[in-house]
């Protein structure tokens, strides 16, 4: 990991209402969070806990009640959609269901394309084009010749989890958003995803946060962890901190639902 004081991304007091009234609605309540470059941070919490909405603020998919974002040490601005392009370089998601992430009448070939222009190479010769879309294949274990023409529902909800880490390898951001992306795959997809995610991470030195409702992941991955509890951050430091020293009884409650927290994962690639 890269040591580097200033945090690429931080939140100060963040906070998200929905509604008016009555109906109003606090789902993420003044929240303080750093993260530097290079780092993995898991953010958990059960569902509506407050987790995917505060994804969807550092993203910039939504606007902030209250609160401020920095990106490398300079207050965010995505006043404009061109700032927003500007910003979506540097910061990217994968999500939990890989079908409502891609246009179903775009192929994948298109699909990859894209990544190449949104990282300002659409002048590239074609050749060229087609070998970085090979490489990026290539490192999740697909062969781009036999997606040519295809369209991403016709392959596996695993095979489009590898083609979502295939656009990153492409789009090469400082900060890849992770939600819930194991959550619909088998146990052995499951390893080969976060086994590439780490091996990404490790060659162009990505901050990855990912948020999950899976306290396993968080305590294997993580460099630290952040709990949420109904819009809060309740608990958070080093995974041995949080997941093997609790001290709130919302974290404890979580870990008491994962057996076997104490065996140790093999991420190791899967063919």
């Amino acid at each position: 990991m890269i040591n580097n004081d200033e945090p690429l991304l931080k939140a100060v007091g963040l906070t998200k209402e929905f509604g008016f009234g009555r109906q109003k609605t606090l789902a993420v309540d003044h929240v303080d969070i750093e993260l530097k470059e290079g780092e993995v941070i898991t953010i958990v919490g059960e569902s509506g806990s407050g987790k995917t909405t505060l994804s969807k603020l550092l993203l910039g998919l939504i606007s902030q009640t209250e609160g401020e974002i920095y990106f490398q040490g300079k207050l965010r601005d995505i006043s404009t959609y061109r700032k927003k392009v500007e910003y979506w370089k540097n910061i990217q998601a994968i999500f939990q269901d890989p079908y409502s992430a891609y246009n179903i009448f775009h192929k994948i070939d298109s699909v990859l394309l894209d990544c190449i222009r949104m990282r300002g190479n659409g002048s590239l010769p074609h050749k060229k084009k087609v070998e970085m879309m090979t490489e990026a294949c290539s490192f999740v274990n697909l062969k781009f010749d036999e997606l040519t023409n295809k369209y991403p529902f016709e392959l596996s909800g695993g095979q489009m989890q590898r083609l979502m880490i295939a656009r990153i390898f492409l789009l090469d951001p400082k900060i890849l958003l992770a939600d819930e992306i194991t959550s619909m795959i088998d146990a052995c997809s499951r390893a080969t995803i976060l086994d590439m995610l780490m091996q990404l991470r490790d060659e162009i030195g990505m901050t990855v946060i990912f948020i999950t409702h899976d306290v396993g992941l968080a305590y294997y991955v993580s460099d630290k962890v952040y709990i949420m509890e109904r819009g809060k951050f309740v608990e958070s430091g080093t995974p041995d901190e949080v997941i093997l020293n609790p001290k709130q009884p919302y974290t404890k409650r979580l870990i008491s639902d994962v057996p076997k927290i104490y065996e140790e994962w093999d991420l190791s690639t899967v063919a």
